[in-house]
């Protein structure tokens, strides 16, 4: 088993406290009833205040893989940036991050690389994302089918699967202007 240092392991400590405690959140709304409708400001608080902390984590030793601060602690920085919709320079700073290193779990680059795509309107690579239709669209079929079982993700079924070319920016959620408002609010559009 890896030691860490003390330095490493207090921020091990802190990054899996965040997201326990984002977990928690989201049981406890989700037993209200209170996660449909929008982003909840009590779920998006907890995500700003995450990722901000987060961010200084990076800042002080580059993005938290499992030799930094093993892998519990790397899986949980992932839980946090992954769940950091409001922040997306953090998101694409930390898929950046996350692409120039092989000490991550390669299935976290392909739902990070998805999500962003799909809060920018874009088909995504991975097929990790999905949203009220189903599969969202995909770059390309075959490529995704590929990368699917090279990271050992299931492969959809063929019938699920929608090849889209095009900038989906328009079509993301049309009759949703409160998401699509949100989307421009926080730099996703």
């Amino acid at each position: 088993m890896m030691q860490l240092s003390e330095f490493e392991n207090a921020y091990a400590e802190e990054l899996i406290k965040m997201a326990q405690h984002d977990l928690r959140v989201r049981e406890k709304l989700l037993q209200e009833g209170a996660l449909s409708g929008g982003y909840n400001p009590e779920m998006e608080a907890v995500h700003k205040k995450n990722a901000a902390r987060l961010a200084e984590i990076i800042n002080d030793i580059g993005y938290p893989t499992k030799l930094k601060v093993g892998i519990e602690a790397s899986e949980a920085a992932w839980l946090i940036v992954q769940h950091a919709i409001s922040e997306p320079a953090l998101m694409k700073r930390c898929c950046q991050l996350i692409q120039k290193t092989e000490d991550i779990n390669p299935q976290n680059l392909a739902y990070l690389y998805d999500r962003i795509c799909y809060f920018e309107g874009k088909p995504q690579k991975y097929g990790t994302q999905f949203d009220s239709r189903g599969l969202y669209p995909v770059e390309d079929k075959n490529e995704m089918i590929r990368l699917r079982k090279e990271l050992k993700l299931k492969v959809h079924e063929d019938n699920m699967i929608v090849e889209s070319k095009a900038d989906l920016t328009a079509d993301l959620h049309p009759d949703d202007k409160t998401f699509n408002a949100w989307r421009k609010k926080v730099g996703w559009i």
